[in-house]
Formats: structure tokens, C-alpha cells, sequence
């Protein structure tokens, strides 16, 4: 790989930025701002600064990674596939599923050269509970309980957080677009859903024009229940996925990157631990991926379908919450 074009210069472009430097120290590593922000070398740490896409795509990059504001991933991506340049759009697909209609058919025809950025399923212990719900060890899914949260003003301390795009409306932020990492994974390990019932809001307490806690019931096609709980208002950080079969619960601790398995039987398991794991290297794997897609050896992890149904399940959770109805489809 000789060169590469990251959009953005928030905190995730600059993570990719490093990372790609880290794993082809030989590459050039181009970065340009999507709203045509000045940006320098120095605040990037990019090799070089492009003023804007076209120039970017001129470079002929091996691949782009999109991690501009949600607003713009859509348009920001097409440019580089119709120049036929493969990409990795960070997460969340869209903002909205209205920005993703008009082009729909466009986007499926790029399937195979479009990789969506949600890289907890990277995650080893995400792999894991994959792999042991695939193994049917739980038996008949019932439910599930989720809860994830952390005080936002936490989440960059050297920055103020009302600014940052997870604050902003107008950039996609808010917690059902910034922490749909989960939405993500329970269809992953689930499969569809089938109706959902949301309750969005704004505590008041953070100061900013976005929902800061969704609590939701989603059930799933196979009758399986998940109650949902995410914030941005935990002081202490919380990421956990409990799911109940019928022979004993499964639960996945994010921050402790572990998987227990609970049964009347067996008492407590510890089937998978490694807290010395380093995050970072999801995003890491991520680059493998979209590497391999470049160079056609694989189809993408998770694909441009999975990416716009997670978008289509936040609409419907925000027409939940506007509306106080259940939302069947």
C-alpha cells in the first residue's frame, strides 16, 4: 500500500492517521478536511494536507477512510467509490436514513468496496460471545439486558466537550448515532428486529441540543427481548451485554474484555478474559480488512446492508420517542 486519504481531523481521523502510519511506516498518508476547514500538518500529524476531495482523489490513493461528521459520510464516500477507490466509513453509516434513499442503489452496487466502521465486533471477547451463541450453549434466546454509559465531559478532557461532534445535532452526534456501536452488534449476535420502543431525552444537566439517554425494548425476529439502556451520564463507565437462554446467561464486560457464562449447572465460567487487551487493536484489524478488500481478497466484515439497517433502526427509534408508539416493520 503506497498511500492512503483520511477525511475528517477529529479525534477518530487522527487514530486512523496514526495507525496507518504505524502499520506502513513507507505509505503517504493524506489528510483533508470535508467542510474545508484549514488543517495542518502539525494538528493531523498527516504526511500531507489536500484542500479538498477532488484534489485528495487526484493523488490516487489505494483507499480512503471516511471519518468525517455523519452528515457528510455518504457524499464524502461516493466520491472516492465512483473514482473507484475503496473505502471504510466510520461509524454511524448515515445520520439519518434520508441522507441514504436517493442513493441507495448506488451504494449496493459498491457493495464489495465499502467496509463499516464498527470495530467493537473486532474485539476479541465480542468475537467470542459470537462464537458461543453460534455454538447454541445458551440454548433458546429470551432476552437480553444492555446497558452502556460514560460521562461525556469524561470522554476528551482536553477538550470541551459541548464543541464535539457527539454534542452537536447538526453534526450527528447524540447517543443513539455515537454509541450505535450496540444497535451494531445485537443484530450481529441476535439477528432482526422487528419492532422497537424507545424513550429518548435530554437530562438538561450536560448542556447540550442532543439526546443523552435512550432507554428501549427491541424485540428481535426469533422472539428474543433486549432492553436497552445508553448514556452519556455515567460517572463510572459501564458496557455490558447479558443474554438469558434457556440454559444459563451469557454476559459480556466491554471495558473488562471478558465473557462469564452463569448456570444453575455450572455455577459461574469464565470462559473468555484479557484485560491487558489493547482497544486500539480493533482499529488496527479494521485497516487489515479494508487492506484485504483493496487488494479483493475478502468481502467486507460488515457490509453496507448491516450499516444502513443500523441507520434505518435509529430513525425508527427516534419516530418511537417523538411519537410514544411501538414501531413494527
Amino acid at each position: 500500500m503506497n498511500r492512503f486519504v483520511v477525511v475528517g481531523a477529529g479525534s477518530i481521523a487522527k487514530r486512523h492517521i496514526r495507525n496507518l502510519k504505524l502499520k506502513f511506516p513507507q505509505a503517504e498518508v493524506v489528510c483533508v478536511s470535508s467542510s474545508g476547514r484549514g488543517i495542518s500538518q502539525d494538528e493531523t500529524a498527516a504526511d500531507v494536507i489536500e484542500p479538498n476531495l477532488i484534489s485528495a482523489i487526484n493523488k490516487m490513493p489505494d483507499a480512503a477512510i471516511i471519518a468525517s461528521p455523519a452528515p457528510w459520510h455518504i457524499e464524502n464516500a461516493l466520491e472516492f467509490l465512483r473514482a473507484g477507490i475503496p473505502v471504510l466509513i466510520e461509524k454511524p453509516f448515515a445520520h439519518r436514513f434520508d441522507a441514504i434513499e436517493p442513493v441507495m442503489a448506488t451504494l449496493l452496487e459498491f457493495r464489495d468496496k465499502i467496509e463499516v466502521g464498527y470495530n467493537l465486533r473486532y474485539t476479541t471477547a465480542a468475537r467470542k460471545m459470537k462464537e458461543v451463541l453460534e455454538q447454541g450453549k445458551c440454548g433458546r434466546l429470551l432476552c437480553a439486558l444492555v446497558d452502556v454509559g460514560q460521562y461525556l465531559p469524561d470522554w476528551r478532557r482536553n477538550e470541551d466537550y459541548r464543541k464535539n461532534v457527539s454534542a452537536k445535532s447538526n453534526l450527528g452526534g447524540g447517543v443513539l448515532l455515537e454509541l450505535s456501536h450496540e444497535l451494531d452488534y445485537l443484530k450481529w449476535f441476535l439477528g432482526p428486529v422487528s419492532s422497537v420502543y424507545c424513550d429518548a431525552g435530554a437530562s438538561g444537566t450536560l448542556e447540550i441540543d442532543v439526546e443523552d439517554r435512550i432507554d428501549a425494548v427491541l424485540r428481535m425476529v426469533d422472539g428474543c427481548v433486549v432492553n436497552l439502556h445508553m448514556d452519556f451520564l455515567q460517572r463510572v463507565p459501564s458496557r455490558v451485554c447479558k443474554i438469558v437462554g434457556e440454559n444459563g446467561t451469557l454476559i459480556w464486560n466491554v471495558y473488562e474484555n471478558s465473557v462469564q457464562w452463569h448456570s444453575a449447572a455450572e455455577g459461574i465460567e469464565v470462559i473468555y478474559a484479557d484485560t491487558s487487551y489493547d482497544r486500539n487493536a480493533a482499529y488496527l484489524e479494521e485497516i487489515d480488512q479494508l487492506c484485504k478488500i483493496v487488494r479483493n481478497e475478502c468481502k467486507p466484515f460488515i457490509s453496507v446492508s448491516e450499516g444502513i439497517e443500523t441507520v434505518e433502526l435509529i430513525d425508527k427509534m427516534r419516530v418511537s420517542s417523538n411519537c410514544g408508539i411501538v414501531v413494527k416493520w
